[in-house]
């Protein structure tokens, strides 16, 4: 025998539902946070000379760490290609 319930409700009422936590006022502080500090380094961002000035005086950190974001960037991209097929 088998049985569907389909159930109509926002992911909110989801959440309440589960007992989950509303973490809606703690993203919106985050997204307002990196917006400001993207705001603030425009200039640095848009500049690849200057990007990459800031994270050589950083010294190898910086740039392990970019080449850490980037290596996540391409495996997030490539596994989302692997899903669709």
């Amino acid at each position: 025998m088998r049985l569907t319930i389909n159930v109509d409700c926002t992911p909110e009422e989801a959440r309440a539902f589960f007992g989950m936590p509303d973490v809606s006022p703690l993203n919106d502080m985050v997204v307002e946070e990196m917006t400001r500090r993207a705001k603030e380094n425009i200039d640095t961002l848009a500049d690849p000379e200057r990007f990459m000035a800031q994270m050589m005086a950083m010294g190898g950190k910086g740039l392990e760490q970019f080449q850490s974001m980037m290596g996540a960037a391409m495996a997030g991209a490539a596994s989302g290609a692997s899903k669709k097929k």
